[in-house]
């Protein structure tokens, strides 16, 4: 169980260098934020292992820095809602792992399972 538990692990902060999405309140002030600079909400399912590999490669290969991009985590288990609500306002559909790229408070790109790597986040810097 314990090898189980280390793959699955919850805590993601070690990985993810951005933000953490964990309120409806954030969700709101990101998506102003869009307006000024790109916003990026990775979705992650912290108990599938694709989810979980899609989120490490793209980790690992991010180099921008907040100034072309607000990034945010959101762990969609514990804040299934927030989700839902990231769904509905953007007419995105759900899906686990997920990339969406927001800018001017619209989805301009979604990505899911092992496209979210193939998106090229260049072409989305203003």
């Amino acid at each position: 169980m314990r090898l189980f538990n280390t793959f699955f692990r919850n805590n993601n902060n070690n990985l993810w260098r951005g933000n953490v999405l964990e309120s409806i309140n954030q969700l709101e002030d990101l998506m102003n934020a869009s307006f000024s600079t790109p916003q990026l909400i990775f979705k992650h399912s912290t108990r599938c292992s694709i989810s979980r590999l899609v989120l490490d490669v793209f980790v690992s290969n991010y180099t921008f820095s907040s100034d072309n991009f607000g990034a945010w985590y959101l762990d969609l288990l514990v804040y299934r809602k927030i989700s839902d609500t990231i769904a509905e306002t953007l007419q995105v559909v759900h899906q686990s792992p997920q990339l969406i790229i927001i800018k001017n408070g619209i989805a301009i790109k979604s990505a899911s399972h092992e496209s979210v790597n193939d998106i090229l986040l260049s072409n989305y810097l203003n």
